[in-house]
C-alpha cells in the first residue's frame, strides 16, 4: 500500500540523497586535502606522531632530508586536490606515495601487529587506515573529468 506517510518519507529521502550526491565527492575531495596537508606539514615542522615509524622504515635516507620531502609531498597531495584541474597530479603523487606507507607492515611486523597478520598495533592501524584513502582517492579520480556546478576552483 502507498499512503501519505510512505510519500512523503520517499520526497525526504529523494531530497537527502540529492544534497548527498550534490555535495558528497567535493566534501570528500575537501577533507583528503586537509588529511594530505595537515598530515604532510607535520612532518615538515617534525612535529609528526608518525616520525619515528618513517626513520625506522625508510633507514637508508637521512631522515632531516627525507621526512621534509615527504612532507612537502603530502602537502602537495593535498594542494593539488583542492583545484579542480590539478587532481590528476594530485592522484598521480598519491599513487606513488602510497605504497611506500605499506612498507611498515612489511619491514617492521613487530611495530604493526600484536599478533600477525590480524592483530594491529596503533601504528597498523594508522597504516592500514590508508585503505580508506586510497578508496576516496578512486572515488575523487573518478569524477577528474566531471565539471563542476560551481565555477569556482573547487
Amino acid at each position: 500500500m502507498y499512503n501519505k506517510t510512505t510519500f512523503v518519507l520517499n520526497k525526504i529521502d529523494e531530497a537527502i540523497i540529492g544534497v548527498l550526491q550534490k555535495y558528497g565527492v567535493l566534501l570528500l575531495r575537501l577533507s583528503l586535502a586537509v588529511i594530505f596537508m595537515w598530515f604532510g606539514l607535520l612532518k615538515v615542522f617534525g612535529v609528526s606522531p608518525a616520525e619515528e615509524l618513517v626513520k625506522n622504515t625508510v633507514y637508508w635516507l637521512p631522515p632531516d632530508v627525507f621526512l621534509p620531502i615527504l612532507g612537502y609531498w603530502e602537502a602537495l597531495i593535498g594542494f593539488f586536490l583542492l583545484w579542480r584541474p590539478l587532481i590528476r597530479v594530485s592522484l598521480l603523487l598519491l599513487l606513488l606515495q602510497m605504497p611506500g606507507t605499506a612498507l611498515p607492515l612489511l619491514l617492521l611486523p613487530h611495530v604493526c601487529f600484536t599478533q600477525p597478520p590480524f592483530g594491529l598495533t596503533m601504528e597498523g592501524q594508522y597504516i592500514i587506515k590508508n585503505l580508506v584513502l586510497i578508496s576516496a582517492a578512486i572515488v575523487v579520480g573518478g569524477t577528474a573529468r566531471l565539471h563542476s556546478s560551481n565555477k569556482s576552483f573547487l
